[in-house]
């Protein structure tokens, strides 16, 4: 019995002495720190940061590199957030809300002014020998299907994005937030997947129509004389498509298609480029579309109230004889199989 009392009293000892010494470590460890490093106590550091850190002091050189857009070290995979002030996000901001929108904006309005004046002027361009009753295909079906699915996308994308850019200002006090929430919030996605349908029909009008847009001699004299406009009034003759038709198809397919890269880069942030070219493709996708806004403007305003008889063409397909005497005389004479007429002689002269 005495033998086994004396095991367990050497047992209890044992353990007080290791409970002391686990004391004694932790509190030399509170004072003077970890053994084998070098990190002295709090009191020893005369009120400094231990470690070598900054903490609270004012590192002037290490804010002007975060304000240069220096990049630190981030673990997770986007390495963009190792950014912590994107410097050049402020001059594209001021260009983008400066310049590009104030413009833009006035580019928009001097469009519409400009046409309606030139209509208060000049009214309607009309068929002066009237309508013979004979007609002349245009425009076969594919030929108008490519036509109207770039057309009517182009309008879901021109209204879109001009709210994306303009809407705050113009329609936001007019319907309140939450509508123009809504409204702007739905804009956005039919404006990223209606722009593949605004592609594959620049890309389908482009195989249709490219062999008839290119230059002739004809062309020259129409440009020269404005299409007609420092001619007398005349109609300057004209393959299939006249000069202007041309220029805006060429305008259509380059304009169009940098439209197309500049909006798929935005729409894949970081794929292929960083901030600051997420940023260029969004300067050039914005001011692209409003110079492509306004040129279309123009051309809805020629293809519908601005000439008799163009919207039927593209409705129907199929143009009244004397309207293609008129506005395309090279072209309805090869059709009617007559001689082509010469490049200075006005079509319905």
């Amino acid at each position: 019995m005495k033998f086994r009392w004396s095991i367990v009293g050497r047992i209890a000892r044992a353990l007080a002495v290791a409970a002391a010494a686990v004391l004694l470590y932790g509190a030399g460890t509170v004072l003077t720190g970890p053994p084998g490093f070098d990190n002295p106590a709090a009191a020893q550091t005369g009120g400094a940061v231990p470690g070598g850190a900054i903490g609270a002091a004012n590192d002037s050189e290490s804010w002007r590199a975060v304000r240069r857009g220096v990049r630190g070290t981030v673990s997770i995979p986007d390495k963009q957030a190792g950014v912590l002030i994107q410097s050049e996000g402020d001059n594209w901001r001021a260009v983008n809300n400066g310049p590009v929108k104030t413009f833009g904006g006035w580019l928009l309005l001097a469009t519409v002014l400009v046409l309606a004046a030139f209509f208060a002027i000049h009214g309607r361009v009309r068929v002066e020998s009237g309508v013979s009753g004979r007609t002349i295909e245009r425009y076969t079906g594919l030929e108008r299907f490519a036509h109207w699915l770039t057309a009517t996308s182009f309008v879901v994308l021109a209204l879109t994005g001009l709210n994306i850019t303009y809407g705050r200002y113009v329609l936001l006090p007019i319907i309140g937030s939450a509508a123009f929430s809504a409204i702007s919030g739905w804009g956005k996605y039919a404006h990223n997947f209606v722009g593949f349908a605004f592609a594959a029909g620049i890309v389908l009008e482009f195989v249709l129509w490219v062999k008839d847009n290119l230059p002739d001699r004809y062309d020259i004299t129409w440009l020269a004389k404005g299409g007609g406009l420092f001619a007398g009034g005349r109609h300057l003759p004209a393959t299939r498509f006249n000069a202007g038709q041309k220029l805006v198809f060429w305008m259509v397919v380059v304009v169009g298609l940098l439209m197309v890269a500049s909006g798929v880069t935005m729409l894949f942030p970081f794929y292929w480029f960083g901030m600051q070219g997420m940023q260029l493709a969004q300067l050039v996708h914005v001011v692209l579309a409003l110079l492509f806004v306004a040129a279309i403007i123009a051309h809805i305003y020629l293809g519908t109230i601005g000439t008799e008889g163009a919207f039927g063409a593209m409705a129907t397909g199929v143009v009244d004889e004397n309207w293609a005497r008129k506005h395309h005389s090279v072209w309805a004479s090869e059709i009617l199989g007559e001689p082509r007429p010469e490049p200075d002689r006005a079509g319905d002269d």
